[in-house]
């Protein structure tokens, strides 16, 4: 998933910051159950809103866990231009552009099986980010990302660029 020196436990986030890893590292946390009752599937802390440079740590992240991705969906106002498509790992991956705000991504694996992950914003403090994207992971957790964001101090600004 990301590259880190540090080793962390299982379950946590590594301890090393934000700040030490360069845009197209993936930061991504799945939720660990094959129950998918949570809100989320996941959720993702991407280093910047540049989605041309983001998008294929994160897809191939996903590839390797989840298996071929065909299609993203986010929301074009939250990010520095949204091409129509991506080929990433040798394979085309469809962008659609969804008013869902900026703190969610839409996965779709294959047909009609999709994946909801948080979007953390890439400014968010590191003790801010592990705690929404810590939640967004919970089997139990009910709350909406906007919600997540908010309750954890990740962010709040829904549907505009940060």
């Amino acid at each position: 998933m990301a590259d880190f020196d540090t080793p962390t436990a299982p379950g946590h986030l590594p301890y090393t910051g934000h700040e030490a890893v360069g845009p197209g590292t993936a930061l991504l946390r799945l939720e660990t159950t094959g129950s998918r009752e949570g809100v989320l599937d996941g959720a993702w802390w991407p280093r910047s809103r540049d989605i041309t440079e983001e998008l294929p740590a994160l897809i191939s992240a996903l590839a390797e866990h989840l298996g071929p991705i065909a299609r993203v969906g986010l929301d074009a106002a939250a990010w520095d231009g949204l091409p129509v498509r991506l080929v990433i790992d040798d394979r085309v991956v469809h962008i659609t552009s969804f008013p869902v705000g900026d703190d969610t991504v839409l996965i779709t694996r294959g047909e009609g099986d999709h994946f909801s992950l948080l979007v953390v914003p890439p400014d968010t403090p590191l003790e801010a980010a592990r705690a929404a994207m810590a939640q967004a992971v919970r089997a139990d957790n009910v709350a909406q990302a906007r919600q997540i964001l908010v309750d954890t101090g990740a962010g709040g600004r829904t549907g505009t660029r940060h």
